[in-house]
């Protein structure tokens, strides 16, 4: 075994990165078994498809005979990084990461445009087109909240798992609890049943939390001249790539997240805090993230009162939900807000940029 998500497992606990774990060993050896299996796959070999009444069609379709991988746990399990092992080493040209909300963001658009083009059936045209564009899907943050997805998951990925597409899911939740209590919950029980069907479900039992474990011991709030150097080491360093745009679908509109890679998330101050968001908008971000990177936060006042509300309300919605905070700002956080009206209310959120600061945060 000289390549695959179990020897880097390794590398990384010999050379001091991660601390042996073994609810994560167990979790790698099937990704590994995956990434062996993955070898020489072909999803254009299989069986043509009996169309009808009246012999075969000619379109050559399979059904995966490799199932997936559905691994599942509590936050801060290290699904992510996992993930990051079995997609970087896994020996298929064609394939894609990405996080679930922004996929589906992606699939509702090109299903818009296929209507706007006519066809009879847009979801075919969508799958074919994803299909072909990848043979291994990799999803992270795998949930579905929203109606719309709920009610297309099901002939979306019945479709794909007919062209042979191979299926990797991180999330929160066990398929059973997808969208548990949602509006017409029996439409989407089918889509449960093609999980456990098409994928293995696996639980990551891990009592360790190791969300926090790459921001131990380092500096996370910079000020000063070298502060925009120090965020791009940082974010290489925890991203490990450029990144791209992280797009949420919300009530009808989009959410974005200018940088994402790996389960970190990075934007300025203006793309955060500038534009009218609320807390549920802070919420949704602060669940699609393990680490957000905010960069240049200015010197708040009561002349940009609605911004620096807007800032409180993200670093709380961060704060609740223990997501790991790396920031440049124009001051120390005592400092952060000027003299004034706000300014005594701001200090419960300088003393959480404190403590998020802290290498005790997350513990």
């Amino acid at each position: 075994m000289t390549d695959g998500p179990l020897p880097r497992y390794r590398a990384l606990i010999a050379d001091g990165t991660l601390e042996a774990d073994p609810a994560q060993r167990l979790a790698v050896e099937k990704l590994q078994l995956l990434h062996t299996r993955l070898n020489g796959y072909d999803p254009t070999a299989g069986r043509k498809v009996r169309l009808g009444l009246f012999g075969w069609g000619r379109e050559r379709v399979r059904e995966a005979d490799i199932p997936g991988l559905y691994l599942y746990g509590g936050v801060g399990r290290g699904k992510s990084m996992l993930m990051d092992l079995f997609f970087d080493t896994a020996p298929v040209a064609a394939k894609q990461r990405v996080h679930f909300h922004a996929f589906m963001q992606d699939v509702h658009d090109r299903i818009g445009d296929a209507r706007k083009a006519g066809r009879e059936d847009p979801v075919e045209p969508v799958a074919e087109a994803i299909a072909q564009g990848a043979t291994l899907l990799c999803f992270d943050e795998m949930q579905i909240t929203d109606i719309t997805d709920a009610m297309l998951v099901g002939r979306l990925f019945e479709k794909l798992f007919e062209r042979g597409t191979i299926v990797v899911a991180t999330s929160n939740r066990h398929p059973d609890e997808l969208y548990k209590n949602g509006l017409n919950r029996q439409l989407f029980v089918p889509f449960i049943a093609q999980i456990k069907a098409r994928m293995e479900v696996h639980h990551l039992e891990s009592t360790t939390d190791h969300r926090l474990g790459r921001l131990s011991g380092r500096d996370v709030y910079f000020t000063g001249a070298d502060a925009a150097a120090r965020m791009d080491d940082l974010w290489h360093d925890l991203a490990g790539g450029d990144g791209a745009p992280l797009k949420i679908a919300r009530k009808g509109r989009e959410i974005v997240i200018p940088r994402y890679r790996n389960g970190v998330g990075r934007g300025d101050f203006a793309a955060f805090c500038k534009l009218p968001l609320g807390p549920g908008d802070y919420l949704e971000i602060a669940k699609a993230v393990r680490t957000l990177m905010i960069d240049d936060v200015p010197m708040l006042r009561r002349e940009a009162a609605n911004e620096a509300k807007r800032f409180v309300t993200l670093i709380d919605a961060l704060y609740e939900a223990k997501v790991g905070l790396v920031m440049s700002a124009a001051a120390e956080p005592d400092a952060l807000y000027e003299e004034g009206d706000g300014a005594f209310e701001f200090q419960r959120t300088a003393s959480r940029l404190h403590e998020m600061a802290s290498d005790s945060w997350g513990s």
